[in-house]
């Protein structure tokens, strides 16, 4: 269909058309007006046609007139302006009525669209400027073309679409210029909000800078506090290491000196002793050369010794010629040998001076054996009548001069006892091996350093004493100096250990107890403890103490003869050395202290035991003891001080145990027996008398005898 395809093409041109583009306004239709009515009506002026004509510049009066003359209007001019008017474009306020013309006044049209006044309205300055030029004679001499009338509905509706565009033109520029102030307004505040914002968040960020500047600061601080507090901890640290340094360096200094001096005087003493062993071997070579030339007697046996002891020393020499200085116990291997040497001497003397005595004896005896004859049978009468009055003086006074058989009998047990085990470790003592000289060390060191370390304090100490010892004893090892030593290391170890162990108890009795009475105790429940659980080394320690200070058996050992004067007061308890004697003040102090060590060790029992046994050597010893010594004669200065240190540290518990038979005892001593300590005592010797008779008259006076003191201040009670 051709009418189908030219559908789009019609839409197009009538859209392009001035009809298409004229503009309405939307109140006509709710109005109820026709915008077609202007045109189906007869053409009149409006009312409102001024406003089109104001605009209209005036013309000059001929063409009005030739506009106005119905004379012009003729078909030509006609139809020569038609085609002008048409070809013009003009708006329709610039339509004019031609009132001459019939045929004009018939035709109206409107020679512009309706777009044209809108943009008219768009900019109407530029349209009055433009209009009044082309109406302007002097600007447009052409004349101007015939302006087509229009119906009086068409300009009333011209005039209302101009009222009503210059209502909508002031309408939009109020609008425009109150959305130009408001949005001039919302700008503005947007601005000052956006402005507060920005120093709100100007506020905020300057804030969290001092915020974080003042956390920066503060961590600084922080930082710089404890960097301090390090640096001053470093710097205690470091003083306090200094000063330990320090102390180390001192110590090691001191211990340094310590250990120079002890080598000095290790040296000294070593060269000390390489000189006394040189000074005893020529002493002993001189006297195996008084040996030989006395052939005469028979004394191999004699020169076979001396040459042994000889061999003894040269031992010791050779072992010195390899840069070693002699020990202590080299050198008391030297001295036995020079003093075995020195008795071999002296007994081949004797043996000398006996020969010589026998052979003028057998002289004198062939002239004097008729005499002796003749005299023999008065001499065995005078004899029996002196034993007979001898035993009746002694009935009538009641004392003896030595102990009785019984007591005898015990005493030689117990030497033999222990030279018994003496001689079990012989070969520990005269070994040369120095592996077997070391364990030897070690043992004695392990047996005697435990009881010099005993001191007057009880407790846990002396516990840790006994343990040790104990431990010792009964073959377990033990740490002495910082080695683990048992008895086990030699066959011999214990009966060594026992017999070294029983004499350093003795042995602090008779120095460590003889200066402080107090240590007696202590050293005495420690040994009583010891006696108790291993018996043999408390008959050792009696060995010990008998063989040092016989009064405490007590035994007078007569001298024997041919027993040399230093011989026998060795055996009565002096010390005899080169120098001589020592002097009886020294030797009474020594016997005291063993004596109070004795009394101490009879009334006092170890405390950590179960103690259901018997005591080994309890109270009833200590009454023996005292019996036997007021049954034999007192002897000067030392029966009045040992009967004073033995009731001093046990009369108290004597006391207890026995009360009235003590009691006569006491009577006893004051009454019959100290008159003859008395008369036996001379006068510079009447400290030790003294001193008894104080304690005596005290006693029986207040009728009791007070606990000695060192047993108050060391809690040390017999049960």
């Amino acid at each position: 269909m051709p009418a189908e395809s030219l559908r789009w093409e019609t839409l197009e041109a009538l859209k392009n058309s001035t009809k298409g583009k004229l503009k309405y306004n939307p109140d006509w239709l709710e109005k109820g007006e026709d915008i077609l009515d202007g045109c189906n009506e007869s053409p009149s002026l409006s009312p409102l046609s001024g406003l089109i004509l104001k605009r209209l510049s005036t013309r000059p009066l001929q063409k009005t007139r030739s506009l106005c003359s119905p004379s012009r209007d003729t078909s030509p001019g006609l139809s020569e302006e038609e085609p002008l008017s048409s070809s013009l474009p003009t708006s329709p306020y610039q339509t004019l009525l031609s009132p001459a013309s019939p045929r004009a006044a018939s035709l109206l049209t409107l020679s512009s669209p309706p777009d044209s006044s809108s943009k008219q309205d768009d900019k109407p300055e530029e349209d009055d400027e433009q209009r009044e030029a082309d109406l302007s004679p002097v600007a447009n001499p052409t004349p101007p073309p015939a302006i087509s009338l229009m119906s009086p509905k068409a300009t009333q509706v011209a005039g209302f679409i101009r009222i009503c565009e210059e209502k909508h033109r002031a309408k939009a520029k109020a609008e425009l210029n109150r959305r130009v102030e408001l949005q001039e307004r919302l700008v503005a505040t947007v601005a000052g909000l956006e402005s507060e914002q920005l120093k709100r968040f100007e506020e905020l960020m300057e804030l969290k800078q001092r915020q974080e500047f003042q956390s920066m600061r503060d961590m600084l601080d922080k930082e710089a506090q404890e960097s301090l507090g390090r640096q001053e901890k470093l710097k205690e640290e470091h003083q306090k290491r200094i000063k330990i340094l320090n102390l180390r360096l001192r110590e090691a200094e001191q211990q340094r000196l310590r250990e120079a001096e002890l080598e000095r005087q290790r040296q000294a003493e070593g060269r000390e002793r390489l000189r006394a062993l040189n000074a005893v071997q020529e002493e002993v070579l001189q006297l195996h050369q008084l040996l030989e030339p006395n052939t005469a007697l028979d004394h191999a046996a004699i020169i076979t010794r001396a040459n042994q002891l000889c061999s003894q020393v040269s031992e010791v020499v050779r072992t010195t010629a390899e840069g070693e200085f002699p020990s202590v116990e080299d050198m008391v291997v030297v001295e036995r040998a020079l003093q075995d040497m020195r008795g071999l001497v002296r007994e081949l003397q004797q043996q000398e001076v006996q020969e010589q005595e026998r052979r003028r004896r057998q002289q004198e005896q062939e002239e004097q054996r008729r005499q002796q004859e003749q005299l023999q049978a008065q001499q065995e009468l005078e004899k029996k009548n002196a034993a007979i009055s001898a035993k009746e003086k002694a009935k009538k006074r009641g004392l003896q001069n030595s102990a009785d058989e019984s007591t005898l009998k015990w005493f030689r047990e117990l030497q033999e006892a222990a030279n018994q085990c003496a001689q079990s470790f012989e070969d520990l003592n005269s070994t040369k091996d120095m592996q077997t000289k070391k364990v030897r060390m070690e043992l004695q060191k392990a047996a005697t350093i435990p009881v010099s370390q005993i001191s007057s304090v009880s407790g846990s100490k002396l516990r840790e004493v006994f343990d040790k010892i104990d431990k010792l004893l009964s073959g377990r090892p033990v740490v002495s100096g910082g080695k683990s030593v048992s008895t086990s290391l030699h066959p011999h170890g214990l009966e060594f250990v026992s017999y070294k162990l029983a004499e350093k108890f003795v042995k602090q009795g008779e120095e460590e107890v003889a200066s402080h009475h107090e240590a007696a105790f202590p050293i005495a429940v420690v040994a009583s403890g010891v006696w108790e659980l291993h018996p043999r080394v408390g008959d050792l320690i009696l060995a010990h103490l008998h063989k040092k200070c016989p009064y405490a058996v007590p035994y007078y050992p007569p001298m024997k003869e041919g027993t040399s004067v230093e011989d026998y007061q060795r055996i009565l308890g002096y010390r005899v050395e080169d120098s001589g004697v020592e002097a009886q003040d020294s030797f009474l102090k020594r016997m005291s202290g063993m004596i109070r060590l004795y009394a101490a060790i009879i009334q006092l029992r170890w405390p950590y035991t179960n103690k259901q046994g018997p005591d080994p050597h309890g109270l009833s010893h200590g009454w023996r003891w005292l019996a036997q010594m007021l049954n034999m004669e007192p002897l000067a200065d030392v029966t009045a001080t040992l009967l004073f240190d033995f009731l001093e540290v046990c009369g108290h518990e004597l006391l207890k145990q026995y009360q009235g038979q003590f009691w006569k005892l006491l009577f006893l001593i004051k009454d019959d027996y100290f008159p003859r300590i008395e008369a036996v005592t001379s006068t510079g010797q009447m400290g030790s008398v003294m001193r008894l008779k104080q304690f005596l008259e005290n006693a029986l006076r207040t009728k009791q005898i007070p606990p000695p003191k060192g047993q108050l201040a060391s809690g040390f009670w017999r049960t």
